[in-house]
């Protein structure tokens, strides 16, 4: 595990007049921001934990381009072994805030799994992952695949690979698929893509004890840490994957399977990972959150800056073996927006990594709520709940109040411009109705019971796995 060399620099003083420019709803705000008296920071000394993934570039950009040196923060970033070891982390206090799965706050804060008050004011960033599966997997799916040209048409449904899940069914063989974790978007994505191609995923039952997350299942998902995918598919263990990058292009490159779809293709510009803290972490640090996010901010800016033209030297620094430690290439071929499919099919994906247009880094109430309608499809809350719960839930981990605090901070301080950001004003926290998925299912985040009740494969109403 690498731990960076810590940052020193001038301290940085939050002035009152940027603070009197800050316009925010008291009514959004906990007491604990609302009276917190701006000045000089709670905590300079800050460690943050990591995954190997190149969406954890907002991290690296603010650490290297000197953007928490500019808040005067001291910070190192270290690698960790897996998300649960991460979540750990930062519940017991080992790390000031990590970047995490969207899910984990959302998975936290109701209970499953690890209890705890996980919160998040910064959405790391759109889009980033794909679905892969061996060659020989893919041998058996072309079959089924519509061609043009001699190539695949994207994007490729599950159902061209539900005739080979039947045969290993038929042939009383499971079907192995791996994910990273049992409340990633990569898991909600996986099941997302086969159960639109009629492929059930199966279901959690934790009220009974059964966190499988296989019951019923006709293709059998289980967790592998991401940067095993490669070597787990090509050892046999498992069939296919989801999975962040490089961990995709890697397959390619070696030559041992094929990315089938990318998320872009499942749901256009989906939220990824997040920023999270203890909700005790910001009580107790108001003002160095805000400069945390800040920093964050500044660094997503310039990764999409003018067209994604810094992306080469991003690439370069993510290639360091302290950060995701993949070859130059093989990140480039997603981060500078490129995606290789099968060997030598390269096709353009500008948007596959977007780290700031399309108000990535803002923290939607909306974004939470389908992350909480795909825990409750797939019985991770075996209950029914109300739309009313959905809501609570979001706004009590979800946090643009303190997003907004940053964001204006940055405005007045001329960094970044009003219009980079949603109108604070009107903006409701909740984006418009979304059609671009996969199986053209309209997502509505201020409906998530009637979202639900559109879906042929998963719990719905007061369904319940027995």
């Amino acid at each position: 595990m690498h731990t960076f060399t810590t940052l020193f620099s001038r301290r940085k003083i939050i002035t009152l007049l940027a603070m009197a420019n800050i316009a925010i709803s008291a009514s959004l705000m906990p007491l604990s921001i609302a009276t917190a008296a701006p000045g000089e920071l709670e905590k300079e000394d800050l460690k943050f934990g990591f995954i190997k993934l190149t969406d954890m570039a907002p991290l690296a950009i603010a650490y290297e381009k000197g953007f928490f040196e500019d808040e005067g923060l001291y910070v190192t970033l270290e690698a960790q072994a897996n998300w649960k070891v991460l979540l750990d982390g930062v519940i017991d206090g080992n790390l000031d805030g990590a970047h995490m799965l969207a899910g984990q706050p959302l998975g936290a804060t109701i209970g499953f799994g690890t209890k705890a008050d996980i919160i998040t004011a910064f959405s790391m960033d759109l889009n980033g992952n794909a679905i892969t599966v061996s060659n020989d997997i893919w041998e058996q799916m072309k079959l089924h695949v519509p061609m043009e040209a001699g190539k695949p048409i994207h994007p490729i449904s599950a159902s061209s690979l539900k005739p080979v899940v039947e045969s290993y069914i038929d042939e009383g063989k499971p079907f192995k698929m791996g994910m990273v974790f049992p409340v990633s978007t990569h898991n909600y994505e996986l099941r997302y893509w086969l159960a639109a191609g009629g492929i059930h995923p199966g279901y959690y039952a934790p009220h009974t004890g059964d966190v499988s997350g296989q019951i019923d299942a006709e293709a059998l998902l289980s967790v592998t840490p991401p940067p095993q995918m490669p070597s787990t598919m090509e050892a046999g263990t498992i069939y296919g994957y989801c999975v962040g990058e490089p961990w995709n292009q890697q397959a390619v490159f070696k030559g041992i399977g094929v990315p089938v779809i990318t998320d872009y293709e499942i749901w256009k510009n989906n939220p990824e990972k997040v920023f999270g803290v203890s909700q005790s972490w910001s009580d107790n640090n108001p003002n160095t959150h805000i400069a945390v996010v800040k920093s964050l901010i500044r660094a997503a800016a310039w990764l999409d800056d003018n067209n994604n033209a810094n992306r080469p030297e991003a690439v370069k620094i993510l290639s360091q073996s302290h950060y995701v430690g993949a070859d130059y290439d093989v990140i480039a071929n997603s981060m500078t927006g490129t995606f290789e499919y099968e060997k030598g099919d390269t096709r353009d994906v500008p948007d596959f990594n977007v780290f700031f247009r399309y108000n990535a880094t803002y923290p939607y109430y909306s974004d939470a709520i389908w992350y909480l309608t795909q825990m409750r499809r797939w019985g991770q809350i075996p209950e029914a709940k109300s739309d009313q719960w959905f809501m609570d839930i979001a706004k009590k981990v979800y946090r643009p109040d303190i997003y907004a605090i940053a964001a204006k901070e940055l405005i007045a301080e001329g960094k970044l411009s009003s219009a980079d950001f949603p109108d604070f004003v009107t903006e409701t926290g909740f984006k418009a109705p979304q059609t671009e998925f996969i199986d053209e299912i309209t997502f509505d985040g201020t409906k998530p019971n009637a979202y639900l009740e559109q879906f042929p494969i998963g719990l719905k109403g007061d369904m319940v796995v027995d």
